[in-house]
């Protein structure tokens, strides 16, 4: 091959841990929770359906054209009424996905070198999202309340070594299943605006409440300090690639234009599809299916957590809403030889070393209840336990022969 000079940005740009194991779960007989993806079972494919036909029939000219970098406007209108803050609907920008809302923020805020805070552990595909910009990412510790405020105060810095932002998931997170108390969350705002420090607030799963619904956003109690992302990829379907941003009316400029050299616009047609499907309060209608649903099936998974693992040292959250939790494993054990052994016995889950910035938890491990019937639930944690009390045994045998050594 030709010895071709690459961009030192490239360095960043290695192979995902996350899409590895993915392809595990795609064996036949494979029972995974290991994805993030949501149930294919809450796709509303009959409203697809007939807003297609709309569309195409009453604004195919527009759905197939061109459009502008910002969005459909009808799509935009109804994302700001859809937040519980007054947003005027020039500060909404449709993206590719709320994937490319990350990218777009990271070339927007970052320079080579410049620091970025994220939360131990993160969603491993910010990461990603941020790494090709090579910065400097500083991890902000965080416990069973969510990120801890003191922490971000320590690591924000100033000067010229104050971090560029703070990303961070407030409802139940990816990967923790972690909800970020109040009480944390005024003392973050007001933090972060002592410091001058924007906050990119990821909401991907707040509307995947169980009983009550989350705290309100942070961007709700400072909406000139932070940048909203949110996606229909967990509503509606992930194939749509359609999510938004929402930022302050002094930054969307310059986001506007990061996205208009990266793609133009999204795709017209998807946003006509999607503006013609929330008409009428559908989402009102269909969101709460999705809820009960994951509310059953990560009710199986602590039921069946709490039947298996009683008496072994593991320990796990207890997701009031989204699509995960994560376990951490007995002292001196690793989640990656323990995915190793369940492999072999067709489960699969997600090693939580990868979530982390610096120095993965090697004991940690992510769990999604939502792809998985609550039978499969039930039949993986049996294996799962099972893999950990033969690991620990072995360990004790271990020990024992070299103590006797």
């Amino acid at each position: 091959m030709t010895a071709w000079t690459l961009a030192q940005r490239t360095a960043g740009m290695n192979p995902s841990a996350l899409w590895e194991i993915l392809k595990l779960g795609e064996r036949p007989g494979v029972i995974s929770l290991a994805g993030g993806l949501p149930s294919p079972h809450t796709f509303p494919i009959d409203a697809f359906s007939e807003a297609a036909e709309h569309v195409l029939r009453s604004e195919g000219h527009l759905a197939l054209q061109y459009a502008g970098t910002d969005g459909h406007s009808g799509l935009r209108e109804a994302v700001a009424r859809s937040l519980p803050w007054k947003v005027d609907p020039a500060q909404v920008l449709i993206t590719t996905g709320s994937q490319q809302a990350l990218d777009l923020v990271a070339k927007v805020f970052v320079d080579p070198g410049s620091r970025i805070l994220v939360e131990a552990p993160t969603y491993l595909g910010a990461l990603h999202a941020f790494a090709p910009m090579q910065p400097r990412i500083d991890a902000v510790a965080s416990d069973d309340d969510g990120l801890v405020v003191e922490d971000f105060v320590h690591r924000a810095g100033n000067g010229a070594e104050r971090a560029r932002f703070l990303y961070v998931l407030p409802n139940f997170q990816n990967p923790t299943g972690r909800t970020l108390a109040e009480s944390r969350r005024d003392a973050l705002v007001q933090a972060a605006a002592a410091h001058n420090i924007p906050l990119i607030e990821d909401n991907p799963y707040g509307d995947l409440w169980f009983d009550q619904p989350p705290p309100a956003p942070l961007t709700a109690r400072n909406p000139e300090g932070c940048i909203y992302l949110g996606t229909f990829s967990k509503v509606l379907a992930p194939g749509l690639r359609l999510g938004y941003l929402v930022a302050p009316k002094a930054i969307y400029p310059k986001l506007m234009q990061a996205k208009q050299a990266a793609d133009l616009h999204t795709s017209s047609f998807n946003q006509h599809l999607v503006a013609q499907v929330l008409q009428g309060g559908f989402l009102q209608q269909h969101i709460p299916t999705i809820r009960a649903l994951y509310k059953r099936q990560c009710h199986a998974m602590l039921d069946a957590l709490q039947a298996q693992m009683q008496g072994l040292g593991v320990t796990w959250t207890r997701p009031a809403g989204g699509m995960f939790l994560w376990l951490r494993l007995p002292e001196g054990m690793d989640a990656t030889a323990l995915l190793h052994d369940c492999v072999q016995r067709n489960v699969a889950f997600t090693p939580g070393s990868a979530f982390y910035a610096h120095d993965g938890d090697p004991r940690t491990l992510r769990l999604s209840y939502v792809t998985a019937t609550e039978a499969q639930i039930r039949a993986a944690i049996a294996v799962i336990a099972d893999a950990v009390r033969t690991q620990l045994t072995a360990r004790g045998l271990q020990r024992a022969v070299a103590h006797t050594v």
